[in-house]
């Protein structure tokens, strides 16, 4: 995310009296609504053409985090000067795009699941060799940077090292892993007529906020 997507964030929160999330990373919440008891996480967006970009190498976590969030976009002018107004989209109405994109990832999520499971000893000693015993070097060679050491330590089942029943399970997480990253896509956007029809937030924004959401919330049950 660039420095001024995360101020264009930051002012979004303050606009519609959201609680931002500080210690967020890539994978958090950009931002909470505290409503009628309730902690409601938000996804913030901004877009200066119509159409809003998402996110680098979106996957099967993406759109499962996505599919219960809130989102709050902001339409700005070109060059981000003003902002002209604002969609709010509860989970209700992403869905559309999030089935959209989950129906294009999924041949290539179920291939990555099936071809894990087809690996066994005789492929692990082609790639690694065939050993008694493996170390935590040929793990971390294996595996790369996927896990933390102390994790690839926990997962020791002899003494200093895995047998090759465990050095298969790092490679078949290996191999998921390669398949999946090639599953992703990269930076999605909603397109602008996805919102066609919508309404627009471009006055009293934290009180029109809460009004959509109690309305969405009452619609889900």
């Amino acid at each position: 995310m660039t420095v001024q997507d995360d101020k264009r964030e930051r002012d979004l929160t303050l606009l519609f009296n959201l609680t931002f999330d500080h210690e967020r990373e890539g994978a958090g919440t950009d931002a909470h609504l505290e409503l009628d008891g309730q902690v409601i996480p938000f996804e913030l967006k901004s877009s200066t053409t119509g159409s809003v970009s998402t996110a680098r190498d979106v996957g099967m976590e993406h759109l499962d985090r996505w599919s219960s969030k809130h989102w709050l976009i902001g339409f700005y002018t070109r060059g981000a000067r003003r902002l002209r107004y604002c969609h709010y989209a509860s989970p209700r109405l992403m869905s559309g795009w999030i089935d959209e994109k989950r129906s294009y990832i999924q041949p290539d999520y179920d291939l990555a699941k099936i071809a894990k499971g087809k690996l066994g000893l005789g492929d692990l000693y082609r790639i690694c060799g065939k050993k008694a015993a493996y170390s935590y070097r040929d793990a971390l060679s294996l595996h790369k940077r996927q896990y933390r050491k102390d994790r690839y330590l926990s997962l020791m089942d002899m003494e200093g090292g895995y047998s090759p029943e465990r050095m298969l399970k790092f490679l078949q997480a290996r191999l998921e892993y390669v398949c999946l990253r090639g599953s992703t896509i990269n930076n999605p956007h909603i397109p602008k007529s996805y919102f066609k029809g919508w309404a627009r937030i471009d006055s009293n924004h934290a009180e029109t906020l809460r009004k959509l959401v109690r309305r969405e919330l009452a619609r889900s049950g």
